[in-house]
């Protein structure tokens, strides 16, 4: 049995080489063809790639074009070369639109870009791409079963924009720039109206505000307190029972204080 296994193994080595040797020399398209379907069943990339590669240039304009490109494409999405696979799957739609197997490439086309989205704090080119393609192949396909998938994944890469957006203002705060993050965190309401860090955002405005307000030289105090308590108003009245209520409190003590004492000093 010890000698028995390795020679087993050896002689289906082999026995592949020669078949796949067999297929590259073969003129024969569909026998390459159907070679290649056996390799990317397995599935064994390596020989069914070079196999379909061969035979895009040879089937152009054949009736096998269209089954090449589209097992070419998959493919690439099989060695999870995404780069690669988006184009291929891509091009693929647009070239067989009326193909029993378009509207899943559009779909992985996309699929790609959301695959190479990166964590939010780099470049989110990807996941802008990704949600243009998703949403351009709803557009297409509009009663695609994979609708309700496009739509969960076009959620998550929003979150992540949102997510990026919301840290890059919240860096301000962390700078102490106080002037700076307030602007930021009000863009970002605009931008995200029904963001999941809205109450976060919104406290983060009046911490800001109030930390301006503090911090402020005295010809600009007044006006600076009066934005920090609408800031709190605005806060209070979006989310009345928060657990951050407290601490917005507390903030406006500061500032009503503050704005006591300056229409103390400013009394004759």
């Amino acid at each position: 049995m010890r000698l028995f296994i390795p020679a087993a193994v050896a002689v289906a080595l082999l026995t592949s080489c020669s078949e796949f040797s067999k297929a590259v020399k073969s003129t024969d398209m569909q026998y390459k063809y159907r070679m290649a379907l056996k390799y990317m069943e397995k599935p064994d990339y390596d020989r069914a790639m070079p196999l379909l590669e061969e035979l895009l240039s040879l089937t152009r304009g054949d009736t096998l074009y269209e089954p090449v490109s589209y097992h070419y494409a998959k493919g690439y999405f099989g060695m999870k070369d995404y780069i690669m696979a988006s184009y291929y799957l891509g091009n693929f739609a647009k070239t067989f639109p009326n193909s029993v197997h378009a509207e899943e490439a559009s779909f992985l086309a996309a699929y790609c870009h959301y695959k190479e989205s990166p964590e939010f704090e780099l470049d989110q080119q990807d996941t802008r791409t990704a949600i243009d393609k998703l949403e351009l192949f709803m557009v297409r396909y509009p009663e695609s079963s994979l609708k309700d998938s496009s739509l969960v994944l076009i959620d998550e890469l929003r979150f992540k924009l949102q997510r990026k957006d919301y840290h890059a203002a919240q860096q301000y705060l962390r700078t102490r720039q106080y002037e700076a993050a307030s602007l930021a965190l009000q863009r970002f309401l605009s931008k995200w109206p029904n963001s999941a860090f809205r109450e976060e955002a919104m406290f983060s405005i009046l911490q800001a505000d109030h930390d301006l307000a503090v911090n402020s030289v005295e010809e600009k105090k007044a006006d600076r307190v009066a934005a920090g308590i609408r800031s709190f108003n605005t806060f209070a009245d979006a989310f009345p029972k928060s657990t951050r209520l407290p601490s917005a409190k507390n903030l406006l003590r500061d500032l009503t204080a503050l704005q006591s004492s300056a229409a103390s000093t400013d009394t004759p």
